[in-house]
């Protein structure tokens, strides 16, 4: 009865939250190209799969062709929010199964394939849809598990998926002097411009974590993109990638506006547009409008809006303010290859903090802001009341040395937009 749910919800999942392509797809994925293939690299192979609910292949969960062509893996592991991408942020979740196969969740006290799970099996796949962005635990959980298969002496294999954002985009500062954690994992900026095949290559080959040195990465390369491309460029369906992240537009802002997770301020969550509204209570917003809009960022405009969170079950229970009127904007995009979304959050945080009054300044960081920004200097430019241009320009040197290093990793040509 449980696989039965399972399976349901997936597909149920794949339905609902997929807009319809508007055109055929200009890119492949590598599970697109991996089952044009008939899965022929898996077959015989004893493997365990990591993947959730954007591992579409041409509207058909992974699982489901694997399952067709008689090349089901032995185990399944899922990351945060689990096999469907339904659970809230922070819900830990319990074990099950699907088409008989066990699935082991690795958000929780676990958070990373154990030497029992791996026993008989020869090969370590990973298959999910990343959003670029440092803080995002999916590539957390990617170099948990090649450590596990590093120690289990077995090979991982990356079936490479776009970068919603794009490739020439890296932006934030570099987390070097602050201690890792598990939304902090790699020495790399908050926009990191690589798909999550050139980071896995980039995590080994520059020795990220502990234990890599003999690991056996491989890439199954997707055939079509370029490094110029953002979402709606590749022509792929977009999947929910998480309950707050359904729709590309707040995943492109999430970057920036994500930053806000780390504050006392709204960042969008319990509304109907979570990281493309921002609020605070009381807060004019008209005045926090004409702010940002002054900052003339390119590719989106702030227009002052009212809102308040709710709870919503299986996206927010308990976003912050709830039932509480707040005062804020709202971020609307006109081209989204213009935006810089990690220069919009810092802007918007300087406007925030500019706009209000002294004893909510006071409370606008809160613990744990450092490790997503991967650096205190981007809080202490706020409180200094430093431009958000000035802020910015100060990860400048850092990105550019990780540029020079990400070089040798990336597998994808510049191209040209049309």
């Amino acid at each position: 009865m449980q696989r039965c749910i399972m399976l349901f919800l997936l597909l149920f999942l794949a339905i609902l939250l997929s807009p319809v392509r508007s055109g055929a797809a200009v890119v492949k994925t590598g599970a697109e190209l991996l089952a044009e293939s008939g899965f022929a690299p898996l077959k015989g192979k004893h493997f365990a799969l990591i993947t959730n609910q954007s591992a579409l292949v041409g509207g058909v969960h992974l699982i489901e062709l694997l399952a067709r062509q008689g090349v089901q893996p032995a185990l399944i592991f899922t990351p945060e929010h689990g096999l469907t991408g339904s659970a809230e942020d922070g819900v830990k979740l319990n074990d099950s199964s699907i088409h008989g196969i066990p699935v082991k969740s690795l958000y929780g006290a676990v958070k990373q394939p154990q030497p029992a799970d791996l026993k008989g099996i020869d090969l370590l796949v990973f298959d999910i849809q990343d959003v670029g962005v440092r803080f995002y635990t999916y590539i957390s959980t990617m170099g948990l598990a090649m450590q596990a298969a590093a120690q289990a002496g077995i090979p991982f294999w990356v079936l490479d998926r776009p970068n919603p954002l794009g490739g020439d985009d890296v932006a934030g500062f570099v987390r070097r002097e602050l201690p890792a954690s598990f939304t902090s994992l790699y020495p790399i900026p908050i926009a990191h411009g690589m798909t999550v095949g050139e980071l896995a290559l980039m995590i080994k080959g520059e020795a990220m974590l502990p234990g890599l040195e003999h690991l056996e990465v491989s890439v199954v390369r997707m055939q079509g993109w370029q490094r110029w491309m953002r979402w709606p460029d590749t022509g792929l369906t977009w999947v929910a990638t998480s309950p707050n992240l359904a729709s590309f537009e707040s995943a492109l802002l999430y970057p920036g506006i994500g930053l806000l997770e780390g504050t006392s301020a709204s960042e969008g969550r319990g509304s109907e547009a979570p990281f493309q509204v921002v609020g605070w209570p009381g807060l004019d917003p008209q005045v926090l409008a004409q702010r940002l809009n002054a900052e003339q960022l390119a590719g989106l405009r702030f227009e002052p809006v009212r809102f308040t969170p709710v709870s919503q079950p299986g996206k927010s229970s308990a976003p912050k303010y709830k039932n509480r009127e707040l005062g804020g904007v709202r971020i609307e995009i006109s081209d989204p290859h213009r935006v810089t979304p990690v220069q919009v959050g810092v802007a918007v945080l300087s406007a925030l903090y500019g706009t209000l009054p002294e004893p909510a300044r006071r409370v606008l960081f809160r613990p744990g802001f450092d490790d997503m920004a991967g650096s205190s200097e981007l809080r202490q430019g706020v409180l200094a009341g430093l431009p958000a241009a000035a802020v910015s320009a100060r990860w400048g040197a850092s990105v550019q040395r990780f540029r020079k290093e990400r070089q040798g990793y990336l597998l994808y040509e510049e191209g040209q937009a049309p």
